[in-house]
């Protein structure tokens, strides 16, 4: 399972049975999603310019904030140019999101990104994150 490490944002694998505590995000795919391709191989910083990145820097840092050092964000943690991989995560989906410690749900409906969860914010659309704790 690749993970992303919250302080680095670089990308490492975790074989076995004993993963790391880590957290997941649960979110809708939207156009310039970041890749596993684009975090693996991170030349330059313009991955940090697509929109799909913002998501992974909100999730590293929920789960920083939640004493976490690991988080799974599924646009960029499986390698689906190699259909093995692909296939092993279609059949482990369930069991990343059943194990994941924490686990943000957004909806991203504009461009501006928030972690205001109040009802108006939630209203006004911009970042809807529905945490929750395992």
């Amino acid at each position: 399972m690749w993970l992303i490490h919250v302080d680095t944002r670089k990308l490492h694998w975790h074989a076995g049975e004993t993963l790391p505590r880590y957290a997941i995000l649960s979110h809708t795919w939207g156009d310039n999603e970041v890749t596993f391709q684009d975090m693996h191989h991170q030349i330059d910083r313009s991955i940090h310019d697509k929109a799909g990145y913002r998501k992974i820097d909100f999730t590293c840092n929920r789960a920083k904030a939640d004493g976490l050092y690991w988080a799974w964000v599924d646009t960029c943690c499986i390698d689906k140019s190699s259909s093995a991989e692909l296939s092993e995560a279609i059949n482990s989906m369930f069991r990343w999101y059943h194990n994941a410690r924490t686990s943000s749900t957004t909806q991203q409906q504009t461009d501006q990104l928030s972690e205001d969860t109040t009802p108006s914010a939630i209203a006004g659309g911009s970042l809807v994150d529905g945490h929750c704790k395992n």
